[in-house]
């Protein structure tokens, strides 16, 4: 995965899902709606080759934004 590809947006998003924040919870931390948050996941999962929630929070852990 060339991760340049990732906006900053979409990093901030995986930070935020690698921590176990839902949409609503990422959305309200980054000053957006749920449907954006949803977007920038879809985005995410075009971008990479994840199918669910669970294989982005693994990339994540993977580019090193986990605990």
């Amino acid at each position: 995965m060339n991760t340049a590809a990732l906006t900053p947006r979409e990093r901030e998003v995986l930070a935020h899902l690698a921590q176990g924040d839902t949409y609503r919870i990422i959305a309200r931390r980054m000053g957006l709606s749920p449907h954006t948050v949803d977007t920038y996941l879809r985005r995410l999962r075009s971008k990479t080759g994840a199918v669910n929630r669970t294989q982005l929070t693994h990339l994540a852990f993977q580019l090193g934004y986990g605990y």
